[in-house]
């Protein structure tokens, strides 16, 4: 059975951040966020990464991020593109906006054979997330309909004390399996809770044990074939707009709802952090540093 693989979706960085934040040291010996989740991946049982990038990226990506880790695991780079699309469609006129991150799962299929996780380039997820995500991948995976996993952190574990921030929140059945996901806009931390406005512009509270998602999923390799399907349908609905994204906890969603797929929710007690805004930066290094105090990380990652 294959190793499972970590797929790392990166080819919004530059564009949303005007260069390449993730080179931010945060680490007390001037580690990246992605170096930890590399770190903790291999810790994990992950045999190789996987980077999905835009192709314009690839120079400076393989020469500045990419070539730290060639040496302690195998590398592969995908290149998500606004033009690969199925046969029978083609790219709007004016579109520059990228497709989404269920596109960017797709970019990779070429490179892909057996069991994977999908993370964002530029969040820490913890050294558990990336263990409960290994342990479910190197499962057997034969159920029917398909089970997928998907680490659900606590609220209050992912909260900004810098503004507010966006998250998907789930509702989950007694077997701990993923019943939605809605996302919900506009939270910030009120204690250990949160709260946002509603659409009628009332404050709602979210109780800070919630649910929600950070688009860290585990999937077997067969999860591409109904992807594509899924991309298709949001094609022949919306490929003609420059702005729609076919987003991968929709499509996900929408499998699921169909009767075609099981989604576990692995529940972790790390804290999810990024930096969403510049004074969450000095959190993630005060963060980290307290983890290498515990000697959950050493001082020097990569010695």
């Amino acid at each position: 059975m294959h190793k499972p693989t970590l797929v790392i979706l990166a080819a919004g960085m530059g564009s949303r951040y005007g260069g390449l934040k993730q080179l931010e040291g945060v680490g007390p010996s001037g580690e990246t966020i992605m170096d930890y989740s590399i770190f903790d991946a291999v810790r994990a049982g992950f045999e190789r990464a996987v980077f999905v990038i835009r192709p314009e990226m690839e120079s400076a990506f393989r020469a500045q991020i990419g070539s730290r880790y060639e040496n302690r695991l195998p590398v592969d780079y995908a290149y998500q593109k606004l033009d690969a699309l199925p046969d029978g469609y083609a790219l709007p006129a004016g579109r520059t906006k990228p497709w989404g991150t269920g596109h960017a799962v797709l970019a990779a299929r070429e490179v892909l054979a057996g069991p994977f996780a999908v993370v964002n380039a530029d969040d820490f997820y913890g050294a558990r997330s990336f263990a409960v995500l290994g342990d479910f991948l190197r499962s057997p995976a034969n159920a029917d309909p398909p089970t997928y996993a998907m680490v659900g952190f606590t609220l209050r574990d992912t909260l900004s004390d810098a503004g507010h921030v966006n998250r998907g929140c789930c509702k989950t059945d007694a077997a701990g399996l993923l019943e939605s996901i809605e996302e919900v806009v506009g939270i910030e931390r009120d204690g250990e809770n949160g709260r946002y406005l509603d659409e009628a512009g009332a404050t709602k509270a979210l109780a800070g044990d919630t649910i929600v998602s950070m688009n860290t999923w585990g999937f077997p390799a067969d999860f591409l074939t109904a992807l594509d399907e899924r991309f298709d349908a949001f094609l022949s609905e919306f490929g003609d707009s420059d702005k729609a994204e076919f987003y991968l906890p929709a499509a996900v969603q929408e499998l699921m709802h169909a009767g075609r797929a099981r989604v576990r929710v692995l529940p972790t007690s790390d804290r999810w952090c990024g930096v969403t805004y510049p004074d969450d930066k000095a959190f993630v290094i005060e963060m980290i540093r307290a983890l290498v105090s515990e000697h959950v990380y050493p001082e020097k990652l990569w010695a």
